[in-house]
């Protein structure tokens, strides 16, 4: 196998890629930066508890509607992820991966504490020799207080 420009292939730079990419999430969504996660899906669906939202700006505004940010400009949350399990195909220049997410949060008024947990199902492609998301699907199936969380959540309080 070789890359484009002729050199042999590293699979190992791929998965290192690929988990900057999933880790690189985790990070934007905990600081509140809308707009990098818009950056960083462009080019992606993603599909969470609503219809799957494309594209950049429409990404960006889906996490602005759906997350409550507060005075520090954050959600207040930190998003552990586990289990990574990542496939690459080098030649079709494609891959896809498998997680676990757990969302803790704390607020002044709100100990730490598990909010959410479920996984990620991730797709990969490889354009220009960078790798970037082609889709992400997120399914949460443990829930706990989200109320402080997600506007949904919060209004049903």
């Amino acid at each position: 196998m070789s890359t484009s420009i002729g050199t042999p292939a590293d699979p190992t730079l791929s998965y290192r890629a690929i988990e900057n990419l999933i880790a690189r999430y985790a990070e934007l969504v905990d600081d509140g930066d809308f707009a990098g996660l818009g950056t960083l899906l462009a080019d992606a669906t993603f599909t969470g508890s609503g219809e799957p939202v494309s594209g950049r700006e429409a990404i960006e505004e889906m996490f602005k509607e759906t997350l409550i940010v507060y005075a520090d400009g954050t959600p207040r949350t930190h998003h552990a992820t586990t289990n990574v399990a990542i496939e690459v195909d080098e030649q079709a220049n494609t891959a896809v991966s498998r997680s676990y997410v757990t969302v803790f949060q704390a607020l002044p008024d709100l100990p730490l504490q598990p909010i959410a947990a479920g996984r990620y199902h991730d797709r990969f492609e490889r354009r220009d020799g960078q790798w970037r998301f082609a889709e992400r699907r997120v399914r949460i199936n443990l829930i706990g207080d989200v109320s402080r969380h997600a506007h949904q959540a919060a209004a049903r309080r």
